[in-house]
């Protein structure tokens, strides 16, 4: 084994591809993980090491990280929680069960291997996790209440896990992107269709003049101030690589901007900004 080593789960596409590639190139040993098998023969194909890790399966992620640490001997440097997905819809017409589904991979698959990986740092006398988070991680944006909900819980388990972790040689960052160019809105795709009955919503009009456009119409174009994959990547490899990494970094214009209008708008103000796109 040559570099150190980073797991990376969600790297079929988006981000967690960019970021494998990239660690990569910067000398890291990059276990690549995917849900799906054939995204991981692709990824084998192209010389990654690629266990297949579904993050609503138990077994699958000790699975997967049993296949790590056998490869290195019994260690891991870092770990990049990435693998999640959305379900649009409005919050009235979001079932529980739907949230309860997105909860499974967007926060406890995470929190079952962060715990899993902690030992294994503890073990070793260093480590580094970091978590993926959202500009909608802070601030909440209409028709998106799932995924906003999963990230909220996200950054307050990684908050506490920070501070807790202050007396352990393990550090723990957020990464927070706004607008990224991936596949995430495609992908939303099956799990709006599976769980939100849009036509008998009250807000069905509302559905069809924004977020139906917006799932169905097809290449819209980047969104205003959207970044590629790399942005983030060159994130996480100064959250990797620096003495004193920052607790959180944040990625594009809007994430900054609207970290600074949480801190100095009066909600109502921000809500009638958010409200209006």
């Amino acid at each position: 084994m040559t570099g150190k080593s980073l797991l990376i789960t969600g790297c079929s596409s988006g981000i967690g591809y960019d970021a494998a590639q990239g660690m990569r190139a910067r000398g890291w040993r990059v276990f690549a993980s995917c849900r799906q098998e054939a995204d991981c023969r692709r990824l084998r194909d192209e010389g990654f090491d690629s266990p297949r890790i579904d993050l609503t399966d138990t077994a699958s992620i000790h699975a997967g990280l049993a296949e790590v640490l056998a490869a290195t001997g019994g260690t891991l440097d870092a770990l990049f929680n990435n693998g999640a997905f959305a379900l649009p819809g409005a919050v009235e017409d979001l079932p529980t069960d739907g949230l309860r589904e997105i909860f499974e991979t967007n926060v406890f698959g995470w929190h079952e291997l962060t715990r899993a990986v902690i030992p294994v740092m503890r073990a070793q006398g260093h480590g580094r996790i970091v978590q993926n988070s959202s500009v909608l991680g802070f601030v909440s944006y209409p028709w998106r209440g799932a995924y906003v909900t999963t990230k909220y819980a996200l950054e307050g388990l990684t908050d506490t896990l920070r501070i807790e972790m202050r007396d352990t040689p393990i550090k723990v960052i957020l990464i927070q992107p706004g607008p990224i160019t991936s596949n995430i809105r495609q992908n939303a795709v099956p799990h709006f269709e599976r769980w939100i009955d849009w036509k008998a919503s009250a807000r069905a009009a509302q559905y069809r003049d924004s977020l139906l456009k917006r799932l169905y119409a097809g290449d819209l174009g980047p969104d205003p101030f959207e970044l590629p994959p790399g942005a983030v990547t060159a994130k996480l490899a100064h959250a990797l690589g620096a003495d004193r990494p920052r607790p959180r970094y944040r990625v594009t214009t809007p994430t900054h901007l609207s970290n600074i209008g949480r801190r100095l708008l009066p909600t109502r103000v921000l809500d009638w900004i958010i409200a209006r796109g």
